[in-house]
């Protein structure tokens, strides 16, 4: 194989990409079975928004390739990439494009989650901040988001198929052991343990509050006054 090995995805990229695909299917599972599982989709949901909040930052201070204005898809790059002049490693002009898709859908999923209530017996744990009407329009917005991200999903799926399959390129062998063979780059480098500690910091603050415990509980019910039986 020509080209060299390099390390293209450090490990805190590899772990986000990881846990986020096992907590967007635990969400998705829990939230279509509903019952007793809407507590682990609440929860779920609060992990989420930490997940993405640490991508968020990761994305600024990471290591080279998990950076975004890496892999920012500008239309001089997705015009190098359709004319088949783009060179690079890491994601592609249009693997970007999903990416960024990715990190905007599941955010807007989560925050509306965040507000949303089922009418029965669930409501997200920030719910109390706004009234019912803008709930339920937020309830709507995470149900009708929830089937884009579905398709989304598949299409993701259905486009490491194609590489794998068609262009031999494995997508996911990097993103399980960091490693590329045949690369043309050089090595990630950055995102050292400071970084990392400020990207966690920022991912456990936002988790933190989107669980709503920073809230004063509700007041208790009033107290039922018995009616004399006479």
């Amino acid at each position: 194989m020509n080209g060299k090995r390099i390390l293209l995805w450090d490990l805190p990229t590899r772990l986000f990409h990881w846990l986020l695909a096992l907590a967007v299917i635990g969400a998705m599972v829990s939230g279509q079975l509903g019952g007793n599982l809407m507590v682990w989709h609440g929860r779920l949901g609060i992990f989420i928004v930490g997940l993405l909040a640490f991508r968020l930052v990761w994305g600024l201070v990471g290591s080279t390739y998990a950076r975004f204005i890496q892999f920012f898809p500008s239309p001089a790059r997705v015009g190098a990439y359709l004319r088949g002049e783009w060179r690079g490693e890491g994601h592609n002009p249009l693997g970007a494009f999903a990416v960024f898709a990715f990190f905007g859908l599941l955010t807007a999923q989560a925050v509306s989650g965040l507000f949303s209530n089922d009418d029965i017996a669930f409501t997200g744990p920030l719910f109390s901040l706004v009234d019912k009407a803008a709930s339920n329009r937020l309830t709507g917005l995470h149900h009708l988001l929830s089937n884009v991200l579905i398709a989304l999903v598949c299409l993701h799926v259905a486009a490491i198929v194609y590489y794998g399959r068609v262009k031999k390129q494995s997508l996911l062998k990097p993103m399980v052991t960091g490693w590329k063979d045949g690369a043309s780059g050089e090595s990630a480098r950055g995102g050292g343990i400071v970084a990392l500690v400020i990207a966690l910091s920022v991912s456990f603050a936002l988790a933190y509050g989107a669980s709503g415990n920073w809230m004063p509980p509700p007041p208790p019910p009033p107290a039922v006054s018995e009616t004399p039986d006479w």
